[in-house]
């Protein structure tokens, strides 16, 4: 099952609120999910939104042979209260051969423990939605934001009203704020490296690249 058609299929081990929303996204995405829990009234439940689902112990490497769970792309564990059932999961579909197992962890410490043992990338939820909204109260204009490492950023914003009418030059990104603009979206339309005469207009939305310092100096000034 886990390439029909060429395309990209994924597995989800634990389908509590966390498992189930990340199988379903991924189906309104339009790929095949095969979802997995030891639990029988979850599976059903499920049973005709994903597009397969089977009830089994993801512990057991006969039970995860047996679907061919080395098949898929992409593993995801997806269980959050019983970290040992989740650490013996995730050895087992490294055993298994699985080539990307991605992690679900609690606390730090686990995190670590999962990555030792081989995950692959081990994510955060609660953690990483603290940081999320944390960005979204201090940096208000910003539609989205990508972290590159420690030090550097993307994001998206729409265009500062005070900027509005002023040329690229005039607004000083890279003079002001050491930001490079990596371009504009203007509707439909994606000016790229836009020119140092190129004027903004309202409705418009901004790339931009820097530091994570720099743009949060930005931010305060939107």
């Amino acid at each position: 099952m886990a390439r029909r058609n060429g395309r990209h299929e994924f597995a989800v081990i634990g389908l509590g609120r966390f498992g189930a929303s990340l199988a379903l996204a991924l189906m309104d995405r339009g790929f095949n999910v095969l979802g997995i829990d030891r639990d029988p009234a979850i599976t059903q439940r499920l049973s005709d939104r994903i597009t397969r689902v089977v009830s089994l112990d993801s512990t057991n490497e006969d039970a995860l042979r047996d679907i061919d769970i080395s098949s898929f792309d992409t593993v995801v564990v997806a269980i959050g209260q019983n970290f040992e059932c989740n650490l013996e999961t995730t050895v087992a579909l490294k055993s298994l051969g699985v080539r990307h197992v991605v992690c679900k962890a609690l606390t730090q410490r686990h995190r670590h423990i999962l990555l030792k043992v081989g995950a692959d990338r081990v994510v955060l939820p609660e953690h990483e939605a603290g940081q999320r909204l944390g960005r979204e109260l201090a940096e208000p204009g910003v539609l989205d934001h990508l972290e590159l490492g420690p030090e550097f950023a993307i994001i998206e914003l729409r265009v500062p009203p005070w900027i509005i009418g002023q040329t690229l030059e005039m607004a000083g990104l890279r003079r002001r704020f050491s930001l490079t603009l990596l371009a504009v979206k203007r509707g439909t339309e994606l000016v790229v490296s836009p020119p140092s005469d190129y004027v903004f207009s309202k409705d418009e939305i901004l790339v931009v690249i820097g530091t994570s310092d720099r743009i949060s100096r930005f931010c305060e000034a939107l």
